[in-house]
């Protein structure tokens, strides 16, 4: 039995971790609020990390949504197909294929209780 709780927010969240409260950031927004709160873009945007010049790891997240529709989409995708995406380096593209991979093995592990609820 798996049970994985990211996060469970409260108004102590961020005094807890000694960090600003500012929600500004996905990774803040999730300490702020839980990672239900996030979009599919502000998920994608902590693996990122990082944006380039002129485009928020945001930015690039939505890059990356749009070419393959979804973050089901992206799954199975040769990881080839992911360097046409502006500001994907190697190190961002295996991020993204590690935490997929998490993902396939809780699914195939059967017991994803939290993904039920």
């Amino acid at each position: 039995m798996i049970h994985l709780v990211l996060w469970v927010p409260g108004p102590l969240a961020s005094e807890a971790l000694g960090v600003d409260s500012s929600s500004a950031h996905p990774g803040g927004k999730l300490r702020d609020e839980g990672a239900g709160a996030l979009s599919e873009a502000e998920l994608l945007a902590i693996l990122i990390s990082t944006g380039i010049k002129g485009r928020s790891a945001v930015q690039i997240a939505e890059d990356l949504l749009a070419r393959f529709g979804s973050i089901v989409g992206m799954s199975n995708q040769p990881l080839e197909r992911f360097l046409a995406v502006k500001g994907l380096s190697d190190v961002k593209i295996i991020r993204i294929a590690a935490a997929m991979e998490i993902a396939r093995r809780i699914i195939l592990h059967g017991d994803c209780r939290p993904c039920r609820e």
